[in-house]
């Protein structure tokens, strides 16, 4: 799988945001990196990055990280290595024997749920929940219709459904400015795609989609209250596929899930939706930091520390 996060369309997009981004590569190993900051100070950051091929050149996409960390004065890089030549099983002795230590918390989710889209369409469709196959098959029969689009004006419809969702469940998206700039960015380069699902010609859920070489991701998703019985946000979802399948690609990630032994996990109902899809699950070594700046780090770590104790 091509990690979204790792792409040139994502270092473009992080770019017209006026971040300092870093894309190196080398025999068997690349990475895209954010110069972001952080109570510590400045910090490389590599999402689900670096990516290689083998142990050897995981070790030489460290090396380059710390001298591009060093020369922009980073007090630490962190790393998300999800494909360095190791398996999650190994992640923490391998990483530790190189100076790495467990972030505070994970970035991007440690857990992934992704669908494969290998063989017929129907083959997927046999994986998922009986309601699920015939929502697909079955809706359009109530007068919903589904559609895709690449303007950038139309992510308007999913920050509308987004607040419904946030005023219902209490969470707070991702702002509209930064949902805008992604949608302004991403969609006219044609791998951010916009998914609406119709009631007689009005919108009533939406999901946006990343696309990288061979992986969509499943980034944004929400919907009208009032229709809520008829449950468009499946058959969209399996849209969403169906038209990755088309595009060639191989793999449809769902994003986040929570742990199976959490049954009170946060994200519990979001993975029991994105489980009903059929598909496997991906664990990740997470969130990874690697002082540059021993001191620095060191005195970030204990002011968290204290905070926490304090909290």
């Amino acid at each position: 799988m091509e990690y979204f996060l790792q792409t040139p369309a994502w270092a473009s997009f992080q770019r017209s945001l006026g971040r300092t981004v870093h894309e190196q590569s080398g025999p068997g190993w690349r990475f895209l990196a954010i110069e972001e900051k952080n109570p510590a100070g400045k910090v490389l950051y590599a999402p689900y990055g670096p990516v290689a091929e083998s142990l050897e050149a995981f070790d030489a996409a460290l090396a380059a990280l710390v001298a591009i960390a060093r020369r922009a004065g980073a007090v630490f890089v962190r790393i998300e290595p999800v494909t360095a030549g190791f398996g999650a099983d190994d992640g923490d002795a391998v990483l530790r024997a190189r100076g790495l230590q467990p972030a505070p918390s994970n970035q991007q989710p440690e857990l992934s749920w992704v669908v494969d889209l290998a063989g017929d369409f129907k083959d997927v469709l046999a994986a998922m929940k009986s309601t699920n196959r015939n929502l697909y098959r079955n809706i359009h029969k109530k007068g919903v219709t589904f559609r895709s689009s690449q303007d950038p004006e139309e992510i308007s419809i999913l920050l509308n459904f987004l607040h419904m969702t946030a005023a219902r469940n209490g969470f707070k998206p991702q702002s509209d400015e930064y949902l805008g700039s992604v949608a302004r960015s991403l969609m006219p380069a044609g791998v951010g795609t916009l998914f609406v699902a119709e009631l007689e010609g009005e919108p009533i859920a939406a999901a946006l989609a990343y696309d990288s070489a061979d992986t969509r991701t499943y980034a944004h998703a929400a919907l009208d209250d009032t229709h809520r019985k008829l449950s468009a946000g499946i058959p969209l979802l399996v849209t969403l596929m169906a038209d990755a399948k088309e595009k060639g690609l191989q793999h449809v990630d769902l994003w986040g899930v929570a742990p199976e032994d959490e049954p009170d996990h946060k994200w519990a109902g979001f993975t029991a939706f994105k489980k009903s899809f059929g598909g496997r699950e991906i664990s990740y070594p997470g969130t990874w930091d690697l002082p540059v700046n021993k001191l620095r780090y060191g005195a970030y770590q204990l002011a968290r520390k204290l905070r926490d104790k304090l909290r």
